[in-house]
């Protein structure tokens, strides 16, 4: 889908950010995620899941919670609602080095989701309206660093059509905790990274969406990103490299657990990055005068 281009800074909404984190959990991971991020099986060993950082160098931190990740030089994609805002601190972090953003530029499609809209669900335990909101809302941005990143090779973007079906592989370092339980409450954001996978199992024109299943039915590692973890990457293999899929955005729980998240039977919806090759194209296209580098 192309659209043009949006040269605006995501103003300060700290309403949002409080409704990301009670709203059921429901525009989760963003930098929307704990302890340790990824909410595992219940019956594997979470040693199993964490990984060292080195594992995915163009993982992004945002300030706070949340991720991103590098596509370019100078250029990070994250979802919207994860991008830094005017008001925090103006740096993220790659390969562990603080990189100083110059401006954060967000889809012309993303809706703030209406503070009325979740506390009429946080009131009637009925999350539909959210869910629908969140659906029609293209929660992508670009961030572009002042400096280019001379260290980390970015990961290209995935720009087929055959993502559903696929196991993909998602990171995170928000909430950790399992499917039975629950995603741990309380835990710290932004401690271990962790590492899962899923199979994507849909996909529309701006999501793609996969369901944490329970043994015997789960894959070996399975897991679902957790709290604080939005924005985080989803990769799939092509042809023996990883390209990025992806991105983290918002859950849909089960009927039992509404208004929480990480259990068995929940969906999580990714920003789906190869309906916005055209629009991030064009973008990072524009900032450079023209002077685009070919694409695959």
């Amino acid at each position: 889908m192309r659209h043009r281009s949006s040269f605006r800074s995501r103003q300060p909404n700290p309403l949002r950010r409080t409704l990301t984190t009670r709203c059921l959990a429901l525009v989760l991971l963003a930098a929307s995620a704990s302890a340790g991020a990824v909410v595992i099986r219940d019956d594997v060993d979470d040693a199993r899941y964490r990984v060292n950082a080195s594992t995915i160098p163009a993982l992004v931190d945002m300030p706070g919670e949340g991720h991103g990740v590098l596509i370019a030089p100078r250029w990070v994609v994250t979802a919207a609602h994860a991008a830094p805002m005017q008001g925090m601190d103006a740096d993220v972090t790659i390969n562990g080095i603080a990189r100083r953003v110059e401006r954060v530029i967000v889809h012309p499609g993303y809706k703030r989701m209406p503070a009325a809209l979740g506390e009429a669900a946080l009131a009637s335990g009925n999350p539909s309206r959210i869910h629908a909101f969140l659906a029609s809302s293209d929660d992508i941005a670009l961030v572009q660093l002042a400096q280019p990143v001379d260290d980390v090779a970015p990961l290209p973007l995935y720009r087929g059509s055959g993502e559903v079906t696929r196991v993909a592989t998602l990171f995170g370092k928000g909430a950790t905790g399992n499917g039975i339980d629950g995603q741990r409450a309380g835990g710290a954001h932004r401690i271990d990274l962790r590492r899962a996978v899923n199979a994507i199992t849909g996909a529309n024109d701006r999501y793609l969406w996969y369901r944490f299943d329970p043994p015997p039915r789960a894959l070996p590692l399975e897991g679902v990103l957790g709290g604080g973890d939005s924005g985080g990457p989803l990769l799939i293999d092509v042809e023996g490299a990883a390209q990025l899929a992806g991105l983290g955005s918002w859950i849909t729980g089960t009927p039992e657990h509404a208004l929480a998240a990480g259990f068995y039977g929940q969906v999580v919806h990714n920003v789906r990055i190869s309906r916005y090759v055209d629009w991030i194209d064009g973008v990072t296209c524009e900032a450079s005068d023209g002077n685009c580098p070919p694409r695959p």
